[in-house]
């Protein structure tokens, strides 16, 4: 591995205007859409209750300030966070995050958990075929579009531009005044016989939940990439990932870029650092926090209680159902076929983001066996390799679909305790004194640091038998 020096003499693009800045956050907001907004938050109020739901709000808090430290890296240098790391850590930091990338996310519990809902909407049987058919289905989409930035930027919008508000206006339906008073509660920790933590709540389920709390696990990461493919900062001296029958080619700069630390230079970064904050804080944050508790308090309103709801994905058919019986059967059959869209979505931005970082760490890995021009082959190359794992499983027996989220669920939160303190270090010591994190920022990702670490030791522990709980 051999990673040139960041190049001189470039200066600091002026900020982009605020509505031109959108764009990077849906996609990431669309990764956690289908695992903890739709899935594993719901999934435990629809068991526990709302006592639960300050850790999400927390969770999405956590990964909001990690997420704004992995687009100050590439903001200022205009190279992805992951040849950062390489700088810092070493030729092994490229092979881990391509491990750590595939391994937990090969589970295809959301594409799982998509066919499931949609077999129960069109009141067919569920079938490992079924999710085989969907996960061609996004290899061949992915295969359409001429950037592949693009085609995830523009798919994420239409999904949450319907989705969200939809499920705003349908949790104000059916809430009540008492589930609004356990939402305010829970917000604090005050749940129905309990604080924080109820007796009998799965930690691997809850540690799981904490990771997806957003996106999770090293998708947080593909951030980075995509402020390069958007242009953001020095950014603009990047280019894009095409796709390679129907794109034409651009020039992708892996190594980035210097600025001297003029007066105009540094202004321009913070000026383009307030905006993406804005960007992130209202798209990420503030949609995804409102979006992972509205559904969380519909399915509080909807099955908390109900007997089918203990195991599997069947919490998600029963609030369809229930919503059907309490007004119209057209309605609650919308509800679920908005549900296993938002779900595709969301393994379809998995595919994406995961298939981005492998083909940049491989390139890392070794720029003279690996080109930075075949960029784009590799990202087809990964894609279709988690497709042909997807289908494997599928085709094995491995159905079910909150088994297969919760596994890969525990890894992530595994890599996001380990990842966020390689970059908080990386910040406050390879990035130019004036542009470093300050006092604010270092608390919230050390503290997300050592939230993830303490979770994730537990469970494993627990798993072990070494603690009993």
């Amino acid at each position: 591995m051999k990673l040139a020096p960041l190049a001189k003499g470039k200066e600091f693009p002026k900020a982009l205007p605020l509505r031109k800045l959108i764009g990077p956050s849906f996609i990431i907001l669309g990764v956690g859409l289908g695992s903890g907004e739709l899935i594993l938050w719901p999934y435990l109020a629809s068991n526990y209750g709302l006592g639960i739901i300050w850790a999400a709000v927390l969770g999405i808090t956590f990964q909001f300030f990690i997420n704004m430290e992995i687009e100050r890296y590439s903001l200022i240098t205009g190279e992805s966070i992951f040849v950062g790391l390489a700088r810092k850590y070493g030729k092994l930091a490229p092979y881990w995050f391509i491990l750590t990338t595939l391994v937990p996310w090969m589970w295809p519990g959301i594409i799982a958990a998509s066919g499931t809902v949609f077999a129960a909407a069109l009141g067919i049987k569920y079938s490992g075929l079924i999710g085989i058919i969907l996960l061609i289905t996004q290899g061949i989409l992915f295969s359409l579009g001429k950037v592949v930035y693009k085609t995830q930027e523009q798919i994420q919008k239409a999904i949450i531009i319907v989705g969200v508000p939809f499920i705003f206006l349908i949790t104000l339906l059916f809430a009540k005044t008492p589930d609004w008073t356990s939402l305010a509660e829970g917000l604090v920790g005050k749940g129905d016989g309990f604080w924080l933590l109820p007796a009998g709540l799965p930690i691997a389920t809850f540690l799981g939940a904490l990771a997806y709390a957003g996106a999770g696990g090293n998708l947080n990461l593909a951030q980075s990439l995509y402020v390069k493919e958007k242009g953001y900062g020095m950014g603009k001296y990047s280019g894009r990932i095409t796709n390679i029958l129907k794109g034409k080619a651009e020039n992708v700069a892996l190594e980035g870029f210097a600025f001297n630390e003029t007066t105009e230079n540094i202004s321009n970064f913070r000026l383009w650092w307030r905006r993406v904050n804005i960007e992130h804080g209202v798209v990420f944050w503030a949609t995804g926090a409102i979006t992972m508790i509205m559904l969380s308090l519909l399915a509080y309103t909807t099955v908390f209680g109900d007997p089918g709801v203990e195991t599997s994905i069947n919490f998600v058919v029963r609030e369809g159902m229930a919503i059907g019986t309490k007004t119209f059967p057209a309605l609650g059959t919308f509800f679920l076929v908005m549900a296993g869209v938002m779900l595709f979505g969301t393994q379809f931005s998995v595919f994406g983001s995961n298939s981005r970082i492998s083909a940049e760490n491989l390139v890392i890995s070794n720029q003279e066996k690996f080109k930075v021009t075949n960029l784009s082959k590799y990202f087809y190359i990964f894609l279709w390799l988690q497709i042909a794992a997807g289908i494997a499983i599928f085709a094995i027996g491995f159905t079910e679909p909150l088994t297969l989220v919760v596994t890969g669920a525990v890894m992530n939160a595994i890599s996001m305790f380990i990842y966020s303190g390689l970059i908080l270090w990386l910040n406050l010591t390879a990035l130019p004194k004036p542009l470093r994190p300050g006092a604010i920022r270092i608390f919230f990702v050390s503290a997300a640091f050592l939230f993830y670490g303490g979770f994730s030791i537990f469970t494993i522990l627990t798993k072990l038998g070494v603690i009993n709980v």
